[in-house]
Order: structure tokens, then sequence, then C-alpha cells
């Protein structure tokens, strides 16, 4: 096709802007209603972009920003990895080419257009226009533990591990692959089910950008994809001009990798000038034997949401063009940055919410007025697995609790909710204790547990689960030893704090990273931190 232009309509930007984010919100919704797991279903613990031929985004749905900033570089391995054909839908989770950790699992495919005079079939060719993509978390994918975020030492403890490979060829499921798959994992019905929609959730963004194209031309919807790109560049460098030049460092620190009681340290210094921002973790801690590393794609998503959020304009187009001012430096071999055979269960979950809490803190140095006290900084992985009596089947329940949101330079942090990396649902009691054998015993506030300030940092939560079968629970959290953080003479929030209550009423202490073997009539109990204050508390 001919170059585009420079030139492009303001309003007919917008417009495309509108249409390209509602292809991904519209392929999230087809996989919210068709998939198997409340995991998907009522958590909402999924993302769907659209990217161009060459693989860079032009569009997001608003759906989970640790999935969003990372899937370029799952669909870049897809297209690295594989000729993709029309009728060919590749799949991957592996965290060492384009993954993040396995439980997500990312599945790409061609949007294909028959270019040249429509009036003529010969001389037309098949070309491959857009390509869309969605990331789903599977509520376990293998391993040693049920719901495949338990204290592994390696990759290879956390699940089955998949290259990017076609599971979808000519329009054919790939029966051998998927069987291959379902054979390694629990509740393969469940899983089969998810990947079933997540494959139904492609082929509707597909028919609808096929739409959009049939509507206005190949030509035009092709060059507003490159202006959105360039587009969100521009923000982006007037979001950066608008920093004081400077260099700007800070650190914080994970409570440990569940093997040792070490803390580890991430670092970070944060470069300004002019339109251009360098984003440098050299310092930070090498990787560790627990599975709170983090590979590259995570640490790129975090660096992109923190600079996400610092732009005024809403509405802003979700695109590569966002990262181009921006350049991170993550060493190799580092807990940001970790190479095989490194468990990584942790480090899409956790250490994606304390680089996120580091960049704030450093950006808060030259932006005061902007930045927010930390909130609660983990997601407080929950995993619960085992046999459901009422069906005799497996069952492999897996849930993000939410927390106190930092307080904000002029407003009190937000209670009991899902903050920075995760941007995930709650399961509702009532679909809890229908898809799985357990109660819900307490869900509250956690009051008080905000650090202080002139604006309040936000409440936690406490969520007390008990068990009506024997199970496998497994906990992977943070903020238990580092407190949230607070900022311009706030207090820090509340740290959290976990329990097992024993079915005869004892009371056990445990710890945020491990896997623990209950009985029928057990109780698990999370109280999750509060976020931080910002500002000096009024005297009392």
């Amino acid at each position: 096709m001919r170059k585009i232009t420079e030139r492009f309509d303001p309003v007919t930007l917008e417009i495309y802007r509108a249409l390209y984010t509602s292809v991904a919100e519209e392929m999230g919704a087809a996989l919210r209603r068709s998939a198997y797991s409340p995991n998907i279903k009522e958590r909402r613990d999924y993302s769907c972009a659209i990217f161009d031929a060459r693989g860079r985004v032009i569009a997001q749905g608003d759906h989970m920003p640790v999935h969003l900033g990372s899937m370029p570089m799952a669909v870049a391995a897809a297209l690295r990895e594989r000729e993709i054909e029309p009728g060919d839908v590749v799949a991957l989770n592996d965290p060492f080419v384009g993954g993040t950790h396995l439980p997500d699992i990312t599945l790409v495919m061609p949007v294909v257009w028959a270019v040249g005079d429509r009036t003529r079939a010969k001389g037309r060719r098949i070309e491959t226009i857009f390509y869309v993509a969605n990331r789903a978390h599977h509520a376990d994918v293998g391993g040693a533990s049920p719901g495949s975020m338990g204290l592994a030492a390696d990759v290879y403890g956390e699940g089955v591990r998949i290259p990017p490979l076609k599971i979808v060829s000519g329009g054919r499921l790939n029966e051998d692959l998927l069987k291959l798959i379902l054979a390694n994992v629990r509740a393969a019905d469940e899983r089969r089910g998810d990947l079933e929609a997540q494959i139904g959730s492609l082929r509707t963004g597909a028919a609808r950008l096929l739409e959009i194209v049939e509507r206005n031309g190949a030509r035009e919807a092709l060059a507003y994809a490159e202006h959105l790109i360039a587009y969100g560049a521009r923000l982006m460098r007037a979001t950066i001009a608008a920093i004081p030049d400077g260099l700007y460092c800070a650190e914080d620190a994970l409570d440990d990798d569940g093997l040792s009681r070490e803390p580890i340290p991430i670092r970070v210094r944060v470069e300004i000038r002019g339109e251009e921002a360098t984003v440098d973790f050299t310092g930070s801690a090498p990787q560790v034997r627990g599975p709170v590393n983090a590979v590259e794609a995570i640490t790129l998503s975090a660096v992109a949401y923190v600079f996400r959020c610092l732009i005024e304009e809403q509405d802003v187009p979700m695109s590569a063009g966002l990262m181009e001012p921006i350049r991170v430096i993550a060493p190799r071999g580092t807990v940001v940055n970790a190479g095989p055979p490194a468990a990584v269960a942790g480090g899409n979950v956790e250490t994606s919410q304390r680089i996120v809490d580091v960049l704030f803190k450093a950006l808060a140095q030259a932006l005061p007025e902007k930045v927010p006290a930390a909130s609660q900084g983990t997601m407080n992985n929950l995993t619960i697995g085992g046999i459901d009596p009422r069906t005799g089947s497996e069952f492999g329940y897996y849930e993000t609790i939410a927390g106190g949101m930092g307080a904000r330079p002029t407003l009190d942090g937000l209670d009991a909710v899902h903050t920075h990396m995760t941007n995930s649902l709650n399961t509702p009691a009532e679909a809890l204790e229908y898809a799985y054998p357990l109660r819900v015993r307490r869900y509250e506030v956690r009051r008080d547990s905000g650090g202080r300030g002139r604006h309040r940092g936000g409440d936690g939560v406490v969520r007390e689960i008990e068990l009506l079968a024997p199970a496998r629970l497994s906990l992977l959290a943070e903020r238990r030893r580092h407190a949230p953080y607070g900022l311009c003479g706030g207090e820090d929030g509340a740290l959290g704090r976990d329990t097992i209550i024993r079915r005869d009423g004892r009371e056990e202490r445990i710890a945020s990273k491990g896997t623990w073997q209950l009985e029928a009539g057990d109780r698990v109990r999370i109280e999750t931190p509060g976020g931080g204050g910002h500002g000096e508390p009024p005297t009392r």
C-alpha cells in the first residue's frame, strides 16, 4: 500500500480511536461471556488488544495493566517464531519468550484482507493488515501447587511452559497440542473452555476490524492506525517535557522470595532530559531462587503504566507510541529481568507492583503535586485446590484480594480496591460458593489500616474463607515486612497479615509465601495492607 500522508483530521482520529478501542472492549466482553472459570467470568482477569501488521499496539481495552504493557513482547515473539497464516492462532505463555508468568496464556491471530480493486477478482492479494491478541489468567496450568502460584524454586515447578505454537492451524483446532496442554493441568475441562473462549474472542475482534475496513477502506483505516501511534508518542513527549529535567533516584524492596528471609532491593534512576526519559534499574538485586523474579516484559509494562498515569488528557490512545520517548535499562540476570530457569509466578503480580512503587517514589521528587503515596503494593494471590466432593472433580480457585489505595496530594486514598498493575474485581461470595467447596465467612473493610496524613491512605480488607473439603492452599503476597510508604510526612500504611484458623479454633500466623494442607472446617484469613498517607497528619 502507498505510504500514508502526515496530514490527518482530528475528528476522524478521535473516531478511529474510539472504534479501535471498542473492538478491544468487545473482544473482552465476548471472552468474559463465554469463559468457564470464575477467574475470567467474574474477576475479569484478561486483556485484549489490536496490533498493526508490524506487531505494534494500536489500541487496548480497559483491562489489566500488567497484561497490556507486556503483551507486545508476546506478539513480537509469535511473529518471530512462527509464520502466521490466515486461519492460524498462536498460543504462548513462556516467560522467557514473550510471556510473563505461566498462568497467563496469550493467543495471537492475523486479520487478513483482500487488497486490490474490489470489482476485479484477479489481481487481488491476501494481506495481513492487523493482528488481534488476548491474554487470560488460567486458574491452573499445572506445576507442584494447585493454582500454579506456589513456592517453586524454578520455572519447571510452576506449570506447563508453552513456546509460540499454533493452537489453530488453517482454521482447525490443533487437538494434539491441546491434549498435551490439558494432560498437564488441573480441571482440564475448565481450561479447555477458557482457551476456546479466547479463540472465539479473537474471531469477534477480527470480524469487527474487517467491518471497519469494509466501511471505510483499508487505506484510511491503516493510515489512522499509524496516526494513533504517532499521536500517542506526541502526548508522551509533551508529558515528559513537563517534568523538570533532572535525575531522580529511589529504592524499595520486596519482603523476601519465600525461600529465604532476605529483602530484595529494587533501585531505579529516572533521568529526564527534555522530551525523553531514561529509566535505569541498575543496582537492583540479582535474580533469586524464589518465585518473585520479573522478566523484561513485566518491567516494561510497569514503566509504561507509571508514565501513562502522568498523562492528564482523558481517553489517551493506548498505542505503541507511548513508549517511544522512554528508554528502559533492566540488566539481564536481575530480579527485574530474570533469565531461565528462574521461578517467575510472583514477578508478574508482586514484583510488578514494587516496580510501580519505586518508580512513583522517584517521580514524587519531581512531581510532588501529582504523585500519590504507595498503595497496598501487593495482589495477595490466594489459590486453593483439591477435589470437590459435590462432583468428584478437581477444582482450582484463584483470586487476588483488594487493599488500600495510597493517599493523593489532594484526596484520601480509596478503601478496598485493586490498584496499579491489577484492574480485576473480586469473586462475589455467591459465585465463589457456587463454583467451589468454599464458604466466605468474613469480607469487610480493615478499618484504620490506611496511613494517617493530611490525606489518609485507603483501608485494606479482611477476607476469611472456610474450606468445606480437604485442599491445598498457596499464598503469594507482599508488604508483610516493608510497609506501603507515605509521602510528604504522611504515615505508612499497615502491614498485611495472614492467618490459618484450624477447625478446633487454633490460630496460626503464616508466612506471606508458601503452601499448606488444610482440612474441611479450616479457614484462612487474609488482612490486606492499607495505603500510605500523604502530608503531615493533623495534630490531635
